[in-house]
């Protein structure tokens, strides 16, 4: 018996037409190695799924193919095979009919949040096409809360003392800081957000920050956002942000990296997540996905959830067969049978195995989500209302005048192995460079008219003097007049001689320090396709040794000026375990475009940071 629970006032994701792809992970389809690769004579059921749950969705699709419950009513049998896409990414596919990605045309799509389903259809609508998400079924919860480690908490007056938005904004305007609450070694309160144009969990923050300044919880109006209180409170909670970023992992590898040096307290005082994040953090599992021979290992210092006093919001984690022309009659068969299958109450335990609330009401809340993972199994005490769509886009267009202000340097490289084609086969085709320039002209959009910005590029023998490994072409200057000059001056770029990287990112690194401004992101965007090669190989590994040893030296004191190298490994012969021991060295993120073809939405999910 199939059974659907509507939560429309209470789940997230309704970032409408103004929200870009969300840059999610790939992987087309399941391998013979997870037991997913060869569906034999099986009619196919392939499955699109945020990337939280990839895990139990595979380990549901494994019990179920090639079970009784998989046998079709005309004979055959159906086969699921799913993959992770982002939610933002894939409602995007999806309005295009899926093309320009490398995973095949879903059957079944489950985003984190339902409101996702109501974008798809809008965009299609807008587009003159039907809709293709119909009435879905919410097979399991997870709700916001404020994520932070447990002694932070208990300085708060946690467990006992509600908590909430009110909180983090007071403390991010305290000037004496953690030292308000006997703490000054805490240094300033810091707050991890992502941006709520990528993330469900970003954009279920902004709403609950936005509540909790007019006191509702619900019926939020475009005049509520508009009284000076609210804008006051939100610029306030967003004043603490130290970066934004496209998905939760950045911060929680970041917490979970720097527990094993003593520094988690210094990175971040709380962070807005998903509860299961809560439990994989405190399970040793940071970002929820456990690779063959991977040892999990608890932390030091604990999160815990807080559920925001003013009120929070769940992700109900949808089952959408898609009305598509590429949907056949067995495939639709085949997804209902897998979604009738999934709410059984033995699968729902193990959706409850895997940290989320389960969506069937005869199946318990209990373990993992105990006290002793940090959350609280009765909790949340009051939910909001997703506030609606004309009201999201006036917020959205807020929170981008809002957020805080970001100085940073895009670091490019521009060596001769940019000139190679990004297919080897096609010698015609475009050269790496030319790429990257694309992707660089078009993120500069994502930056408001207040941020910061120069651009520096990189290689050996530039200029007049044959020393010189990198011109600035552009000083750091507000985008409202830096932004022209900046698309042309990339445009114009072309392709030299080595990549000197040790020296330009030590020596950018030094020149943001310098010149610091508390008051924005202060970061460093590095592009490079190779390694470092400046002509003096023999000192390579005392010039990473001592690169390392300064950035997490100044990062991981709060007296110091912390800077965040943003590292971008672009095409197959970059150094991508260096450039990320570079950004975990600075607590930032490393992306990966070994794929040249992927740079235009691995550089949008960079400046997300921003």
């Amino acid at each position: 018996m199939r059974f659907t629970r509507t939560i429309r006032t209470l789940t997230v994701g309704t970032a409408l037409a103004l929200i870009a792809s969300g840059c999610g992970g790939g992987g087309g389809g399941g391998t013979d190695e997870d037991g997913l690769g060869d569906p034999g004579d099986c009619t196919v059921i392939d499955t699109a799924v945020s990337s939280e749950k990839i895990d139990l969705m595979k380990d549901l699709a494994r019990d179920f193919n090639g079970s009784e419950a998989a046998e079709l009513s005309g004979g055959g049998c159906a086969f699921v095979r799913p993959f992770s896409k982002a939610s933002g990414g894939a409602a995007e596919l999806l309005a295009e009919e899926w093309r320009g990605d490398s995973n095949p045309q879903p059957v079944i799509w489950s985003p984190a949040a339902s409101s996702w389903g109501a974008i798809l259809n809008q965009r299609l609508a807008q587009a003159g096409k039907p809709e293709m998400a119909g009435k879905a079924v919410s097979f399991m919860l997870t709700p916001l809360v404020i994520a932070m480690p447990k002694p932070m908490a208990e300085a708060l007056g946690w467990p006992d003392a509600k908590i909430g938005w009110s909180d983090v904004a007071a403390l991010a305007t305290s000037p004496d800081g953690w030292a308000a609450k006997g703490h000054p070694e805490w240094g300033k309160f810091k707050l991890g957000k992502t941006n709520p144009n990528f993330s469900t969990s970003g954009l279920s923050a902004l709403i609950g920050q936005t509540y909790a300044a007019t006191g509702k919880t619900r019926d939020l109006s475009s005049e509520d956002l508009k009284a000076k209180k609210t804008i006051e409170f939100s610029q306030d909670v967003e004043s603490a942000v130290v970066h934004y970023g496209d998905i939760t992992m950045t911060f929680l590898n970041n917490w979970f990296r720097t527990d094993r040096s003593g520094t988690s307290l210094n990175y971040a005082s709380a962070v807005a997540v998903e509860e299961k994040s809560v439990i994989d953090y405190n399970q040793g599992n940071p970002d929820g996905v456990l690779d063959p021979g991977e040892q999990v290992r608890k932390p030091r210092i604990p999160l815990v959830a807080i559920y925001p006093k003013e009120g929070t919001l769940y992700s109900d984690n949808p089952l959408y067969v898609l009305d598509a022309p590429w949907v056949d009659a067995d495939e639709k068969e085949g997804a209902a049978k897998f979604i009738d299958f999934v709410q059984l109450a033995p699968n729902q335990r193990k959706v409850l195995r895997y940290g989320f609330r389960p969506g069937n009401p005869d199946v318990a809340v209990g373990s993992p989500i105990t006290a002793a993972n940090g959350v609280d199994a009765k909790q949340p005490s009051k939910l909001l209302q997703v506030p609606d769509p004309p009201v999201m886009i006036s917020l959205l267009d807020l929170w981008k005048r809002q957020r805080k202000d970001a100085r940073v340097l895009l670091v490019l490289d521009v060596s001769g192995s940019m000139e190679d084609p990004t297919d080897p086969d096609d010698l015609g085709g475009p050269s790496k460079l030319e790429l990257a320039k694309k992707a660089a002209v078009e993120s500069l959009g994502e930056f408001k008219s207040t941020d910061d910005v120069g651009l520096r590029i990189f290689s050996t023998n530039l200029g007049p003097n044959e020393d010189q490994d990198y011109l600035d072409l552009l000083d750091i200057q507000p985008m409202k007049a830096n932004r022209e000059a900046l698309s042309r001056r990339i445009r114009d770029l072309f392709p030299t001689n080595g990549t000197p990287l040790y020296t330009v990112t030590s020596d950018s690194y030094d020149e943001m320090v310098s010149g610091y401004d508390p008051t924005r992101i202060n970061a460093v965007v590095l592009l490079t396709d190779g390694a470092n090669d400046d002509g003096n190989d023999y000192d390579d590994e005392e010039q990473l040794r001592s690169l390392i040893q300064k950035l997490q030296a100044n990062n991981n004191n709060e007296n110091d000026k912390p800077v965040r190298v943003f590292a971008i490994g672009y095409g197959t012969e970059a150094n991508h375990q260096v450039l990320e021991q570079i950004a975990e060295a600075s607590n930032a993120a490393y992306y990966s475009a070994s794929d040249p073809e992927t740079i235009t939405k691995v550089f949008t999910s960079v400046i997300s940071n921003f």
